[in-house]
This record gives structure tokens, C-alpha cells and sequence, in this order.
């Protein structure tokens, strides 16, 4: 297939490009600077510019959005989480539904998040769960409703509700790795809430799992089939790490070193993968141990 990916530089996005090349597609990376080579388009998603190569595109997939744990939340970083998001999926999603029917994709897959739901303590949610409250389920009510052009067009849009992957090089793994192998790190707060996770391993595969499944459409939470609470999951990092994992960190020190995202750290999201499951999706890494020993050693 002919692939266009946004997002390509970012955590998730640079290991999807290569498992595509790998695969066998051609995948074409939309980047604001000035194109490196061949393999590169140059797009402004906030002015709504983008280079005509969507109309060869076979599908779409969009990861952009800036990374909602890389610094600590202010008015001004709050704004950019929604609009990078936004702009990013308005542009391609418009783009899309303006090109006539025989040029047009026939898939965008397109980012969004657990954080959906909002706060469910320990309810558990699939896909046909309303919008919850606060920043987050604000964010993506916005963010899955700008694909709808894209969708109206008939293209078949995928909502990518992603959870947290695990990867020791980055999202919810990589700023927790020192603190607990130097014995300081201990569950977030009251440690009930729930952590809706999942391999990268099997974040990879789902995508392209979604990706040649004509018959799936929508929202799909991709998460584990087995949420863990917080301190289910510092008990477990503990003990792989082989460390002790003692010391609570009080909400009161998460509002002091995150700031606004403190409130969104201490979210119990306790969501199920409905559509992965009914689907019959192999996961490699279905508990919580069997992920964390593959992100602790993958490379």
C-alpha cells in the first residue's frame, strides 16, 4: 500500500514507519521543514496546507499532536495539545473529503485517546461509552469529531482510542525507569486508578491489524485486554526491576511537578478493547507482566 503518515518523527510514529517499510509498503511522511528526500511531503496543518500527494495516498494514518506528558501543563501548553491535534486532523480529514471519490484514501487511521472517557473509577468502558469530563475527554471530543468530513465522504475512518504503550524508551515507561531503580519511586497517589496499557509490540500490530480490516470502522480502544490499577502496575515495575517501590507520591507533589496534567495522572480509566476483542486480535502480550518484560528488554 501507499502509506501517508503524520506524526512520523514522534514516539509511537517513527516505530510504525519502519514495521510498514518492513512490511513491504511505500510510506510517505509529512513533515513541516523542508522535505529530506523522496520519501518526504511538506504540510501546515495550522494554516490547513497540504501537499496534493494525499490524492496517491492508498490510506492515511495521523499521529500528530504534541506529546501530552513532555512538560508540565500551563494555559499556553493546553492550547497546543488541542489545537497540534485539531489542525493536524481537520487538515487531512477536509483534504480527504475534497478530493473526488476515485482519488480518495480508502482508510484514515487517525489518533485519539483513552482519555475519551474521562474518569471512570472502576467502571469498565468499551467503545460505546459517551464522552467523559475534563481537558483530555474535551480534547478528544474534538479531535474524533474533526475526522467526520473524511468520514461523510465515505472513506472508512478508524478513531485509534490508544492507551498507554509501553516502551522503555519513552511515553509512560521511560520517566519512571530511574526513579525506581534508585528506590524512590512508589505508587501516584491512592494508587485505585486504573492504567489502560498495552504492549508496543501489540500497539504496532493492532494499527495494522485496523489497517486491512475493511470491516472495522470507528472508535477502537487499543489497549490491553488487562487493565491494572497504579499500584498493581508499581508493584509489578517493581519486581521486574527487582527494586523496592515504597514511597507513595502524594497528589500534592504530582500538582507541584506537573501542574494541570497532575489531575489527568491520577484519572482512573479502567477501558476494555470490545472492538479488538470481537474481532479476534492475537495479542502477544495480554497481561501486564508478559508487556513490561518485552518493553524492559525489546530494543
Amino acid at each position: 500500500m501507499r502509506i501517508l503518515l503524520a506524526g512520523a518523527s514522534g514516539f509511537l510514529g517513527t516505530r510504525l514507519a519502519d514495521v510498514l517499510v518492513s512490511d513491504g509498503h511505500e510510506v510517505t511522511r509529512l513533515v513541516r521543514r523542508a522535505p529530506g528526500g523522496p520519501q518526504e511531503r511538506r504540510w501546515d496543518p495550522a494554516a490547513g496546507q497540504l501537499d496534493p500527494v494525499v490524492a496517491e495516498a492508498d490510506a492515511v494514518i495521523n499521529l500528530a499532536g504534541a506529546g501530552v506528558g513532555d512538560k508540565r501543563w500551563n494555559d499556553d501548553y493546553r492550547r497546543l495539545i488541542r489545537t497540534s491535534r485539531v489542525d493536524s486532523t481537520t487538515t487531512l480529514a477536509t483534504t480527504i473529503a475534497g478530493l473526488p471519490a476515485a482519488d480518495r484514501p480508502r482508510v484514515l487511521l487517525n489518533s485519539s485517546a483513552v482519555g475519551w472517557y474521562g474518569n471512570t473509577g472502576d467502571r469498565a468502558v468499551e467503545e460505546d461509552a459517551p464522552a467523559g469530563e475534563g481537558f483530555l475527554a474535551d480534547v478528544c471530543r474534538v479531535w474524533e469529531a474533526a475526522t467526520r468530513p473524511a468520514e461523510d465522504a465515505g472513506v472508512r475512518v478508524v478513531r485509534l482510542r490508544t492507551g498507554l504503550p509501553l516502551h522503555r524508551d519513552g511515553g509512560l515507561l521511560k520517566p519512571q525507569l530511574l526513579p525506581f531503580k534508585l528506590g524512590i519511586a512508589g505508587r501516584l497517589g491512592s494508587g485505585r486508578q486504573w492504567l489502560p496499557w498495552i504492549s508496543m509490540a501489540d500497539w504496532l500490530d493492532a494499527t495494522r491489524f485496523l489497517l486491512d480490516r475493511d470491516d472495522l470502522a470507528g472508535p477502537v480502544n487499543v489497549v490491553g485486554p488487562n487493565p491494572v490499577t497504579n499500584a498493581e502496575f508499581t508493584r509489578e515495575l517493581a519486581r521486574q526491576l527487582h527494586r523496592p517501590a515504597v514511597i507513595p507520591i502524594p497528589a500534592l507533589a504530582l500538582k507541584v511537578v506537573l501542574g494541570g496534567f497532575s489531575h489527568e495522572a491520577l484519572t482512573s480509566t479502567r477501558v476494555l478493547p470490545g472492538v479488538l476483542t470481537r474481532a479476534a486480535y492475537p495479542y502477544h502480550h495480554p497481561t501486564l507482566p508478559q508487556a513490561l518484560q518485552a518493553a524492559l528488554t525489546t530494543p
